[in-house]
């Protein structure tokens, strides 16, 4: 009787994990015969996987998952070729990819956000495509500093006003649309939460939206503490008077700074006197450092033995991704606590960022970044 029992409980207890809502993953992908195909969450602690099978001649494919109480992201794995879909209250989702272009070329059907997905992903390949192009023509100094600096900024703000209008501010209920926030170019987030006050308010929309139809879900929480962290780096604080001293210009020439680098030691901008000095103000963590950087970069492994130094000053609301990063540069990086209301920034008149100066081996300002036309013609003049 006991026996009876146990096998009762436990035939209940597999009908109640059946009876769970599932989703389905099917399709096909061509050309990948004797290969792993794997099926993975993209959940906010990182990739976790769930599935997986090995391909055969058709390609053809299904995964069941349990069906997410709140939308979630997922992806298809081939080798390191993904394509990237989510799933809300959609019970199959059908995919359909050649191997060799799995990431770009597949078809989706059965669920509208994973569309959009597959249309970002697409935006941000074209946009990683322009931005390595641009580097390269800086490389082979087909184009100066200004001319990649000036591209760079343009090809960013066009991409960034279309995501803003057309999957974002047009839709922040979405999945397509958190999916939007953290896209990356160079493995930067293309939009900033920590930084960038029109950025900021660009993941408000899409919090304020989940949290009105997913207030329990992780992801509708841990969006929201990144908007408040935002909002709290980039409040306007109490304005104050800035207090100069006239010998912080006359005696050196230049407005001095004197700020901390990650080990705690103090530099002075008017020390560097008698070196030509690219004075950077910079936010590591957006998508343009890394390509600015490279930019640096070259021109510092070019003149830093003919007197060239780069004094860069970070403004990141976040101080340890500013330590992991400066921590891999050959110059002098510092940083200002007071990120984008940096008075250092505001007495330089710094607008946007990334912003340089030049000054030269007099503790005189030479140039500043806007107004040249070669930087690495204006670097040679003052060496």
């Amino acid at each position: 009787m006991k026996k009876v029992f146990f096998v009762a409980l436990v035939v209940i207890a597999l009908s109640a994990c059946n009876s769970e809502p599932k989703f389905k993953v099917e399709g096909e992908v061509s050309g990948a015969d004797g290969k792993m195909l794997y099926l993975e969450a993209a959940a906010l602690e990182g990739i976790v996987p769930l599935d997986s099978v090995k391909l055969k001649g058709d390609g053809s494919f299904s995964f069941k998952q349990t069906r997410p109480e709140s939308p979630e992201f997922y992806r298809l794995r081939v080798d390191d070729k993904v394509i990237n879909f989510s799933v809300d209250s959609t019970e199959t989702v059908g995919v359909k990819a050649p191997y060799a272009d799995f990431a770009t070329a597949y078809t989706v059907e059965g669920s509208a956000n994973s569309i959009k997905i597959k249309e970002l992903t697409l935006k941000q390949v074209q946009l990683q495509s322009k931005v390595n192009e641009l580097i390269k023509k800086m490389q082979a100094h087909q184009i100066g500093a200004d001319v990649f600096d000036e591209e760079l900024s343009v090809l960013m703000k066009d991409y960034k006003d279309e995501v803003k209008t057309k999957y974002i501010f047009a839709a922040p209920n979405t999945a397509a649309a958190y999916f939007a926030l953290f896209q990356k170019l160079n493995n930067y987030l293309i939009f900033d939460p920590l930084n960038n006050k029109d950025d900021i308010k660009c993941f408000a929309a899409v919090a304020t939206s989940l949290n009105n139809f997913y207030p329990h879900a992780d992801r509708s929480k841990n969006l929201y503490n990144i908007v408040i962290k935002g909002m709290k780096n980039t409040r306007t604080p109490q304005q104050k008077v800035l207090e100069l001293p006239e010998e912080a210009i006359s005696e050196t020439g230049i407005i001095d700074i004197s700020l901390r680098d990650m080990k705690g030691n103090t530099h002075k901008l008017s020390e560097l006197k008698g070196k030509v000095v690219l004075l950077d103000f910079t936010i590591y963590q957006s998508a343009v450092s890394a390509p600015h950087n490279f930019l640096l970069n070259d021109l510092y492994t070019k003149y830093k033995d003919q007197g060239l130094v780069i004094y860069q000053i970070s403004l990141d609301a976040d101080e340890h991704f500013w330590k992991t990063t400066a921590d891999n540069l050959p110059w002098t990086c510092v940083r200002d606590a007071n990120g984008i209301y940096s008075n250092i920034a505001a007495m330089y008149n710094v607008k946007s960022v990334p912003s340089l100066f030049l000054i030269n081996r007099n503790s005189e300002l030479s140039a500043r970044g806007e107004t040249i036309k070669d930087l690495d013609a204006a670097v040679k003049a003052l060496l």
